[in-house]
């Protein structure tokens, strides 16, 4: 199994640290920006540490058997937050990001939209927190709006907006490898509040650590419309021009084409889930990786192959991990489902939605006979096919509203 250790000398420190092995507990284990943000430092608490160990028991989903009539349900599960918007999100990317040291007037946003060589202009919220003395530098941002101007996996995804309608954190992929920090994990704010990292994803914005949405950042206390960001012709939109509009105080950043675009590995049905709290979360979440597939069927083939993780095998046929694939299939169909870096076979982040973009392949989306036969796919008996569709069944009656 590959470890989770992480050569870094700073560290954050999660609030959530273990993980259990139970459907549907809590789950086991860029560029400096050389300007000031507003608020850095803001909620410094003198370079001390506030952080609590605790272990979560959000109601987490029993452990179902194996005979269907043997699910229980627990209505008091939070659902998650709606999906703003949905794949196919034509993208804007920017060319300029421009910190300013005060709000910036809806006048001198009209004067840099006419500017030679831009085309569009948006503005967005910005500070900076820190968490055991590290400095964060976020962007509060709308998501209905911003979403286009992020990179094409990145808008497409739903977890990340939804994660945002959730008040959590979409941190960028290099600060999470950089800080060690752990999606899924809860990081107290020196002098605020707990702050949740439910999904990383490339920005390609210079000396950005993440996202957040405009609500909590005023509730942090984030100045308003402090940052700029302007697309037009590339290379040719005059960052100078930009700053002296902007006026005294406010420094503009180039954003490099290689730094927003998307990682070539990173496409449909391989996108994040992030890292959810709970089975039951993850096999919701991961089944948006194909259309028409219903979680259920993800929770009934983990049921069936691990009884959700308390069995990861190897199996007598060499079979490995939570949703048990072969390791040669594991080659064409595994994928990074939480951003870390890697595509591990033993682990539930990556192997549900790998799980979905097998199915997915097989026509599991199409419903009906294709889904017999994709499940069949996965594994070669009919009285399997029975047998988990038996309890995808179940789980739909019992969880459902």
């Amino acid at each position: 199994m590959r470890s989770s250790t992480h050569s870094t000398s700073m560290r954050l420190r999660p609030i959530v640290s273990g993980l259990a092995v139970v459907i549907l507990s809590v789950m086991t284990a860029g560029t400096a920006f050389l300007v000031t943000w507003p608020g850095d430092g803001a909620l410094a608490a003198g370079g001390g540490r506030a952080e609590t160990d605790r272990t979560r028991a959000d109601n987490p989903l029993p452990a179902a058997r194996a005979t269907a009539g043997s699910l229980m349900p627990d209505r008091t599960l939070p659902s998650s937050a709606p999906v703003v918007g949905g794949p196919g999100v034509q993208v804007t990317l920017p060319h300029l990001l421009a910190i300013s040291p005060k709000r910036v007037p809806q006048s001198t946003l009209l004067k840099i939209a006419k500017l030679r060589h831009v085309q569009k202009v948006a503005v967005a919220d910005g500070g900076a927190v820190r968490v055991s003395g590290t400095t964060l530098r976020l962007l509060a941002v709308d998501p209905a709006t911003f979403r286009s101007w992020t990179p094409k996996n990145v808008a497409d995804h739903p977890e990340v907006w939804s994660a945002l309608a959730r008040g959590e954190m979409v941190a960028d992929a290099a600060t999470v490898k950089r800080l060690g920090m752990r999606l899924g994990a809860e990081y107290q704010i020196d002098r605020g509040p707990r702050l949740r990292v439910a999904a990383s994803a490339s920005l390609g914005l210079p000396g950005v650590d993440g996202l957040v949405s405009q609500d909590l950042g005023r509730k942090l206390g984030f100045p308003g419309g402090v940052v700029v960001l302007v697309h037009g012709d590339p290379g040719k939109v005059s960052d100078k021009s930009v700053a002296r509009l902007l006026g005294k105080g406010a420094q503009v950043v180039r954003v490099g084409e290689a730094a927003v675009r998307p990682r070539p590995t990173a496409t449909p049905g391989q996108a994040l889930v992030g890292r959810p709290t709970s089975y039951l979360d993850l096999y919701q979440r991961s089944a948006t990786v194909c259309p028409g597939l219903s979680w259920t069927v993800l929770a009934a083939i983990g049921q069936v192959e691990s009884s959700h993780g308390r069995n990861n095998g190897p199996s007598s046929a060499g079979a490995l991990g939570p949703m048990q694939f072969m390791p040669a299939t594991w080659k064409t169909y595994g994928v990074d489902g939480d951003g870390d870096g890697a595509a591990d076979i033993w682990s539930p982040y990556d192997a549900v939605p790998s799980a979905a973009k097998y199915l997915c392949a097989n026509g599991a989306g199409a419903g009906g006979d294709k889904l017999r036969k994709a499940v069949w796919f996965y594994n070669h008996s009919w009285d399997y096919v029975n047998k988990v569709l038996s309890l995808a069944e179940a789980y739909a009656r019992t969880y459902a509203s």
